[in-house]
């Protein structure tokens, strides 16, 4: 997310509570994830393993809950509790807003675009030319979507990141990382009845151009999903994944966050990607292998009692 206007870090430090460490002149320009920072954002990190990923990150002001060395040209606000901090920077400057009606006043809808009854609108969204949006579509705050897109019944555009810190020492366990990303869909895009589209924590989630979404499809946080792409229904696609261009993946394939699947990949129904895939190949099984291999050791596995029988036979 960034910033309406740049805020001063030392504004920042107070307001989380935090001591600034390193450059005290910085101004922040937004705040995110490590993996989606740009110079000028803030991060925050709160496990040991991920100090040296964030500090060594384009991040610029970083939230930590231990004295390290500053790298240069950055600032580091210390407090015992990163998470809470960032949560607090993000209520602020994305606060949650009341809706009044069902298509806000705050939205852009362009010229051409069809909404049908029951479409809910929410504010700050842009919506393109000669779109097409069918009953009962919710769209969140802040969403973008291209031309020629045509969304169909129950969609759910923009809700929160399934994100969660868990506080083993209370009663009520999980604290909720807020969200304040967005979901983009480019245009030419098609989405079938009843997916969701989560917006990412801090990021946007991108539907890329052309690309295609079969029913009862979920596209988690800070998914990149990229042009010309085809999901059948029932595709779990993890938070942070990338999807590059013209991949299809058919019905029940499920995808673990965190990983990238190369250009042209084709996986076939019920699989389950639990890391990277390169390009160009055609896979199977979960985990996925290469499906000429896969299935040629589903039919190896298949013959096992036959040949059992072989080597009893041999045997007496």
């Amino acid at each position: 997310m960034k910033f309406e206007k740049p805020v001063a870090v030392q504004w920042i430090a107070e307001f989380t509570g935090a001591r600034l460490v390193g450059n005290n002149s910085q101004m922040a320009k937004g705040i995110n994830e490590i993996h989606k920072v740009e110079t000028g954002d803030i991060s925050f990190v709160d496990f040991e393993k991920y100090y040296n990923t964030c500090l060594n990150s384009a991040a610029t002001i970083i939230i930590i809950n231990k004295e390290v060395d500053c790298p240069a040209g950055k600032t580091l606000l210390v407090t015992n509790d990163p998470f809470s901090a960032y949560v607090k920077i993000v209520k602020h400057f994305r606060p949650f807003e009341p809706a009044s009606k069902m298509i806000s006043d705050s939205a852009v809808i362009g010229e051409g675009t069809h909404i049908q009854p029951g479409v809910f609108v929410g504010n700050h969204v842009t919506i393109g030319k000669n779109c097409l949006i069918h009953p009962n579509v919710t769209i969140y705050d802040h969403c973008v979507i291209g031309d020629n897109v045509i969304i169909h019944a129950g969609v759910v555009l923009g809700a929160d990141a399934f994100y969660f810190k868990r506080r083993k020492e209370r009663e009520v366990q999980y604290d909720k990382l807020e969200s304040c990303g967005r979901v983009i869909v480019e245009s030419d895009v098609e989405i079938g009845a009843g997916t969701t589209v989560d917006k990412g924590v801090s990021g946007d989630t991108i539907i890329g151009r052309g690309t295609k979404l079969d029913n009862h499809i979920h596209i988690g946080h800070g998914a990149v999903i990229g042009k010309n792409c085809l999901f059948a229904a029932q595709v779990g696609v993890g938070g942070k994944a990338i999807i590059e261009d013209e991949v299809i993946l058919w019905g029940q394939v499920g995808v673990s966050k965190d990983l990238t699947i190369g250009k042209g990949a084709i996986v076939l129904a019920q699989s389950g990607i639990p890391s990277s895939l390169e390009g160009g190949k055609t896979y199977f099984g979960t985990p996925v292998e290469d499906a000429r291999m896969k299935k040629r050791e589903l039919g190896w596995i298949k013959r096992i009692p036959e040949i059992w029988e072989k080597v009893k036979d041999l045997k007496a």
